[in-house]
């Protein structure tokens, strides 16, 4: 069985550091010197937000809208409530912004708020984002010069937490950095196959040519996987990733240990309905990565194998994995990588159990079951 482990774990570091190398590939993408946007020539954009009891973080996110170093008649919102159970009223703002019912006609309640609100989008380009976000003053500004510059339909950005000094905000973090390093990576070596919802840009037109949600519609999640993954299946060359610290949109983590699992297990339900080979091959990868350090631990407490191999076994791992997590962490947050050694002894467990539980199990999400 310890040769079963050593093959998997080798093959697994081969993988995490290809997606390594990944990474550097992906160029820098940074604004020096802008100067304010011409409004004949700057890109329209609409940014559609779905939502369902967020009375607390949408005023957080409209201000952030407000603060925008962009010209306020190049872009519009449209707030799309799902069901929500608390009234929420926009002010008066400099911007145009609306809100909208949401017309429910699938398993995804997100999808579906996205599908009406491409109804009534005039521009062409689209971004979407969550309500607990809160984006940075150039992030409009740095997508236009992306597109002013590019051949592109759909882009891809980073988000990252505004995490507090505990030990579960700092594992989300780093969990979130691992998944958005895998996204880095997966895109610098051709293979992009995951992206994140709250930043995400395409055109009104590509979505159309994709012919939306259509074939994934019955899954609850992944408004943006799945779009992704088409449009990469049909225009790869159109579809690039925006590697810039004016691009890095900020969320909340969450508060405890239920709901990170179940918003994992949500994002892990989607992996086995990937249209992307790669992505499919590489969960299955690091599945077998974590279940190895799992089944180590148990076969070394049960005296199965000696303590020199599965500490052998866990070293590997954690330097390999260290290696990608400090890029994508540098990337994300001038914050320093905390709680490291505990997060990666406990992670195994919770990945393990994550995907597992997403196979057979139902989560809760916004006060729904699915």
């Amino acid at each position: 069985m310890l040769y079963v482990f050593i093959i998997i774990i080798i093959i697994y570091c081969i993988t995490i550091v290809w997606l390594s190398y990944g990474f550097t590939k992906i160029n820098s993408f940074e604004i020096i010197g802008l100067k304010p946007i011409p409004i004949v020539i700057g890109t329209k954009f609409t940014i559609v937000v779905p939502f369902r009891n967020e009375a607390t973080n949408l005023p957080l996110l409209l201000d952030s809208f407000s603060k925008l170093n962009y010209p306020n008649q190049l872009f519009e919102v449209i707030l799309v409530d799902d069901e929500s159970e608390e009234q929420f009223s926009v002010s008066s703002f400099q911007f145009s912004v609306r809100i909208i019912d949401n017309i429910r006609a699938s398993n995804s309640p997100k999808k579906d708020a996205i599908t009406t609100a491409m109804q009534i989008v005039k521009s062409d380009w689209i971004i979407t984002t969550d309500a607990d976000c809160v984006v940075p003053e150039n992030w409009l500004a740095t997508l236009d010069n992306y597109i002013q510059n590019h051949n592109v339909s759909m882009l891809a950005g980073a988000v990252t937490y505004d995490c507090k000094n505990t030990f579960l905000n700092h594992f989300q973090q780093l969990d979130l950095a691992s998944l958005q390093g895998a996204t880095i990576g997966s895109f610098g070596i051709g293979k992009g196959f995951m992206c994140n919802g709250a930043n995400l840009a395409y055109t009104k037109s590509l979505f159309k040519e994709l012919n939306g949600f259509s074939g994934n519609d019955t899954i609850a999640s992944g408004d943006d996987v799945f779009l992704l993954q088409k449009a990469m299946a049909r225009f790869p060359d159109n579809v690039h990733y925006v590697k810039s610290k004016s691009n890095i949109i900020t969320t909340k983590p969450l508060d405890d240990w239920k709901s990170l699992f179940y918003q994992r297990a949500r994002w892990a339900s989607k992996t086995t309905s990937y249209q992307s080979t790669f992505g499919k091959a590489l969960g299955l990868i690091v599945f077998a990565g974590n279940l190895c350090w799992v089944l180590g631990f148990l076969f070394w407490f049960f005296g199965l194998i000696s303590l020199l191999d599965f500490a052998l076994l866990v070293v590997i791992k954690f330097l390999v994995d260290f290696i990608l997590l400090s890029q994508s962490n540098h990337f994300l947050t001038p914050m320093r990588m905390r709680f490291v050694i505990l997060s990666s002894i406990l992670y195994p467990f919770f990945s393990v159990s994550v995907a597992l539980y997403s196979l057979f199990g139902k989560y809760e999400w916004k006060g729904r079951s699915f």
